[in-house]
């Protein structure tokens, strides 16, 4: 993934925004030596870092953000940071310089009167859509009202509440949406397979069958800032077999947040599943479900796309093993593109089994391959996962790294 050492090209209004930060900042930059600032001090730890994002408490006094900007000790610079709420409340912003393992980094929050200008990452809601762009460049689009299947296909298979198209930085589109072989597969989208609930067999993977299926049921935030994009939404689970007619067996929260970092996209991705009633769900034990990704519809059956693993493996030999990252790629109009996805080491059964199938561009994280469990009432079922998308080439080190950086992020304390 070389494209992670490219720097992003400003647009003629970022340049403008980030002139007139340092401008407001003069001032405030000759704070950052005043001991009242309150310093944070950023650890690389084992790992070199490289534009990642960095959370960081906030102190007391400081729990909204506002007011206040975030510069470096050492040289004055001013570096965007968010509010990123929390309990107790943090920020984020995206490491400015390369940073070595083992060194450290002083920053400080100053006082600062933030002048009003575009974000650098947006949501924007359309006709039952909400896209996210970084500096004007569409990052992906997520599908708030039931999208119909091609002319001709069974309405069964209409859905909502997933995500396509996902794009590159150069604006290629490295996602797929009703497949002609899979009209069930949908970019990224979440879904068990062989589930039991109150005593019915349900499958919300596969319309066809006509036993489960997913939708959108509301748009709960959005956000834009300096350093990410976020919207949050709600999903439902359906039994389509239940004796009064169609049941939610599960409530699903999806969190979706996209930085500003240079390179590839990075999303950040984070699905909640609770029970919608007193009944739990038996989630039995099957060779694929979970969160899935569909490429491209130009990388089936083409020789060049394949799927790399964190350790080593592709198509051929990768199905079933327990990776802690998967990257699918391929050619996209002539040119090598493709999506990363890395399993958080919270995950339940980290690492997780993964499905890479034979022959189709897809993919999936899917724990019920290593057998049955159960999401219980009260116990909500987490999962959370990193995904980069870029322009060029596999590139193993630049994953790894990557994967580091969401693993074993950073450490930022407040400092005396």
């Amino acid at each position: 993934m070389r494209a992670a050492h490219n720097s992003p090209k400003r647009t003629p209004w970022a340049a403008a925004l980030a002139l007139a930060v340092v401008s407001a900042l003069a001032a405030a930059c000759s704070s950052s030596s005043n001991p009242a600032a309150p310093r944070i001090e950023v650890s690389a730890g084992e790992h070199d870092r490289e534009a990642c994002p960095v959370v960081f408490p906030l102190p007391e006094g400081l729990r909204t953000g506002s007011g206040f900007a975030l510069v470096r000790e050492d040289t004055g610079r001013p570096v965007a940071f968010q509010y990123l709420g929390g309990d107790p409340p943090r920020g984020v912003f995206i490491l400015d310089e390369p940073l070595p393992a083992g060194s450290a980094r002083i920053y400080r929050l100053v006082p600062h009167r933030p002048r009003p200008g575009p974000p650098a990452v947006e949501t924007a809601a359309g006709r039952g859509t909400i896209t996210v762009r970084r500096r004007g460049r569409p990052v992906l689009v997520y599908h708030a009202e039931t999208v119909e299947p091609p002319e001709g296909a069974d309405p069964v298979y209409r859905r909502s509440g997933f995500i396509h198209p996902l794009y590159t930085p150069s604006g290629k589109v490295v996602t797929d949406d009703f497949p002609p072989d899979h009209l069930h597969q949908h970019g990224l989208f979440f879904a068990w397979v062989d589930t039991v609930f109150e005593g019915r067999e349900v499958d919300f993977w596969n319309q066809d069958k006509k036993l489960g299926d997913v939708i959108h049921t509301a748009i709960r935030r959005t956000v834009s800032g300096p350093v990410f994009a976020e919207f949050a939404v709600t999903l439902a689970h359906i039994d389509k077999t239940a004796p009064g007619g169609p049941k939610p067996a599960l409530q699903e929260t999806w969190t979706v947040r996209a930085y500003d970092t240079p390179g590839p996209f990075l999303i950040d991705f984070e699905s909640e599943q609770r029970t919608a009633s007193a009944s739990p769900l038996l989630v039995r034990q099957f060779r694929y479900g979970g969160f899935a990704v569909r490429g491209a519809r130009e990388w089936l059956g083409q020789p060049e796309s394949d799927f790399l693993t964190s350790e080593g493996k592709t198509r051929s030999d990768g199905n079933h093993t327990r990776p802690v990252w998967v990257e699918i790629h391929g050619l996209v109009d002539g040119a090598p593109a493709g999506v990363l996805v890395m399993s958080n080491p919270s995950n339940f059964r980290h690492p997780q089994p993964v499905r890479l199938h034979p022959s189709k561009p897809y993919f999936c994280f899917a724990p019920n391959v290593a057998g049955d469990f159960t999401i219980e009432p009260g116990r909500p079922y987490v999962s959370r996962y990193r995904i980069a998308v870029h322009d060029g080439p596999p590139d193993t080190e630049a994953n790894r790294r990557l994967y580091a950086a969401y693993a074993d992020p950073p450490e930022a304390r407040l400092r005396d």
